[in-house]
Formats: structure tokens, C-alpha cells, sequence
């Protein structure tokens, strides 16, 4: 069976990755490894304006040790990381200031208003709904200047919060963490969501679960990086709105370089290249 290539190798000798944005949105996916108690991590990011997967690592933890030696080597590989977008985790901010010192982290709204929506237990109980929805209209939707942000959570303490501390506490937590909730404002075309990360989670959930597992790190390394190199590789044909111009083109296309060549073990595979310079320039 010819062997695939790594997907490290991959970017670093076809990828051209000053063309990307610099715009990461980070994830990790919990999997199944013979030999291991738990399930361990695999940590990948996508390079929101391309949709282009720079880079994927399996760790046997997701902590300070992990980020920092994924965005290592995304540093090694020359991507030019400005944003991460990502859940709230421990250790990932200072690794990202560790390996990235001027590179911001966006957190995902989405998580963290469903978390405070579980914590007030919204679905089930009426007793903080005026709370929370006036929290995510007065501070959250839309994009907000900094003034905007200000005069929303003062009015949401004045009229709903009080002297509830529960309450009060959410609102000091948002606080807390103003710089790294909208730090999205100050990049162009920024989200200030996982949604995209989400959608390649659920694909790759849906092709684990016909695996139940891996007998050892070796073959599950192998698996995800032949994964990776298939979503990079696979045309695109969903993009919706400012993404259309994706579509009928496969993402590694936005970040390979002009000169470079399609390597013949891929080719050998199946997956042969679409000249998208020879369409669009």
C-alpha cells in the first residue's frame, strides 16, 4: 500500500502559508486508543478564510504542554497566526502567548452563552430568562463597540441583576474576560464562533464511529493524518455566502504555491490536483 505522506511535510513543502489569514479556529477531538484509559486528543485548526487544515496532532493530553507544541509547529511551518478562535481551555492562552506573543485569542461566544444558559438553567426554569436574553441583546448581538458592551452590562446589572449574587458574578466574568470574549472586532472577517470547526467535527465524529477505536498510536496517527489530507484535498461544495467562491475548488488550492508540484504519492492515491491558478488568479 503506497504510504501516505505526512500532513506536516505536506504544508511545509506545497503550502505557501503567508496566503493565509492568520485567522485559526482551533478544536479538539476526543479519540479512542487501545492502551489508554481515556480518550485523548486530537488537536486541529482551520484557516477560516480558506478552510484549509495547516495542521492536526494527536497528544495524549489537552494542557499548556499540548497548545504549545501545536502552535510551534504551525510557527515552524511559517503560518502566520494573528487570532485563535476556540472554547475556553485550560493552558491555551499562555501557550499562545508562550509561542505567539502578539497572536489574540477570540473565545467562542457560542460555548460560553450556552454554558451560562445551562448554569441559569434557561430551558427548564423561567426564573433568569429576562437575565440572559437581555444579556445577549444588550451585549452580545451584533457587533458592539466598547462603549456599547459597557452600557449593556450596566443595564442588564441595574434592571435584572441587582444584588443576585449568581448574577453579578456572570456579569463580572464577562468582565473579566471583555478582551478575549471580543477580541474578533479588531480583525477583518473575523467570526466570533467554532461553527466551521463544528461542521468538520461532525464529519470526522460520523467517520470515528464506524472505527470504535484504534489498536495503537501508530495506526490512529495514520488515520487522522489520512483524514487530513483528504479534507484538504476533497472539493468543496457547501460554501454558502462569503465563501461561495470556494466551492468546485478543494482549500489546499488557496494555499499552494504556484510553482509548486502535486506530489505523486497522492496522486498514485486518486486525489489529483485542480489548477485553481489556471482559473483564477
Amino acid at each position: 500500500m503506497e504510504q501516505l505522506p505526512k500532513n506536516d511535510w505536506l504544508t511545509k513543502t506545497l503550502c505557501d502559508l503567508a496566503r493565509c489569514h492568520g485567522i485559526l479556529i482551533l478544536d479538539g477531538k476526543y479519540v479512542a486508543v487501545k492502551g489508554f484509559d481515556r480518550k485523548i486528543p486530537f488537536l486541529f485548526g482551520i484557516d477560516y478564510l480558506t478552510h484549509d487544515i495547516p495542521h492536526g496532532e494527536l497528544f495524549l493530553a489537552e494542557d499548556e504542554a499540548a497548545f504549545s507544541q501545536y502552535f510551534q509547529t504551525l510557527k515552524n511551518l511559517g503560518y502566520n497566526l494573528r487570532i485563535v478562535v476556540a472554547d475556553d481551555r485550560a493552558g491555551l492562552k499562555q501557550a499562545l502567548r508562550k509561542v505567539f506573543p502578539y497572536a489574540r485569542l477570540q473565545l467562542c461566544q457560542n460555548h460560553f452563552l450556552e454554558n451560562i444558559r445551562v448554569d441559569l438553567k434557561i430551558r427548564s426554569l423561567p426564573t433568569y430568562e429576562n437575565f440572559f436574553y437581555a444579556l445577549k441583546e444588550k451585549v452580545f448581538d451584533g457587533i458592539k463597540t466598547d462603549e456599547q458592551i459597557t452600557e449593556g452590562l450596566k443595564y442588564v446589572k441595574d434592571k435584572y441583576a441587582g444584588q443576585n449574587f449568581l448574577l453579578n458574578n456572570i456579569l463580572a466574568d464577562i468582565e473579566n474576560r471583555r478582551n478575549d470574549l471580543f477580541a474578533y472586532r479588531h480583525f477583518d472577517n473575523c467570526p466570533n464562533n467554532t461553527n466551521l470547526i463544528e461542521l468538520y467535527n461532525s464529519h470526522l465524529n460520523g467517520r470515528l464511529k464506524t472505527i470504535k477505536g484504534f489498536q495503537n498510536l501508530i495506526s490512529a496517527r495514520r488515520w487522522l493524518n489520512a483524514w487530513m489530507i483528504r479534507r484538504r484535498t476533497k472539493t468543496l461544495t457547501d460554501c454558502e455566502k462569503k465563501f461561495k467562491h470556494l466551492n468546485k475548488h478543494c482549500s489546499l488550492e488557496f494555499t499552494i504555491k504556484k510553482q509548486a508540484s502535486w506530489p505523486d504519492s497522492l496522486k498514485t492515491l486518486g486525489i489529483n490536483k485542480i489548477n485553481f491558478f489556471e482559473k483564477s488568479d
